[in-house]
């Protein structure tokens, strides 16, 4: 009968048991809790460094293409500015392409200047009507306008040499040539009036 019951010290040896269990438990409990906030503050270190990447990588990627639209800007505004001196560059070549071809032999130019729509000129030449005939070719030239014509006079005897100036205006586009359209309308009516006469 005495073996059945505990000794004085039975029951501190179990508490100690208990206390030492659950002090056990409770730093395993906490190694995991660090462990796993561990390893938590390292995926969110993770992320945190593979966004840093990404964005830096945008921020490469946004300076390329900032750098390409400046290129592009750049390059646009040199265009417009070749295609403009171009369609400057374009109205005095055709004007002086044109005069060169209604210049006739034995006429020759001393001086030209295109300012305001109108071309002013002066020359010469080695008889009267090699001048009157330049005259002419300007008045019909179809990019020209009526030339105005200023005075002609001998300025040479040996050989006989005679100066002019003239002035008129100038157009881009070629005139329509002036009643084509109701000479042949006049044409036409005069044939059919003939034929139902007949």
């Amino acid at each position: 009968m005495a073996a059945a019951t505990a000794g004085p010290g039975g029951g501190t040896s179990i508490n100690n048991i208990l206390i030492g269990v659950l002090t056990l438990l409770g730093v395993l409990g906490a190694l995991g809790y660090w462990f796993w906030n561990k390893r938590e503050l390292t995926q969110r270190k993770e992320v945190i460094e593979a966004r840093t990447q990404e964005a830096q990588k945008l921020e490469a990627i946004i300076k390329e293409v900032e750098d390409y639209q400046k290129r592009k800007d750049s390059l646009q505004q040199r265009i417009d500015l070749i295609n403009k001196l171009k369609q400057n560059q374009k109205g005095p070549v055709r004007i002086m392409d044109q005069i060169s071809k209604d210049l006739p032999d034995l006429v020759w130019l001393d001086n030209m200047t295109i300012s305001g729509g109108r071309v002013t000129l002066n020359g010469r030449g080695l008889n009267p009507n090699a001048i009157a005939l330049f005259i002419e070719n300007v008045k019909n030239d179809p990019y020209f306008e009526e030339p105005t014509v200023g005075a002609m006079t001998k300025v040479s005897e040996t050989p006989i040499v005679y100066q002019f100036d003239m002035n008129f205006a100038f157009t881009y586009a070629a005139k329509a040539p002036s009643g084509t359209p109701d000479d042949d309308a006049d044409t036409t009516t005069a044939a059919t009036s003939t034929a139902a006469t007949q």
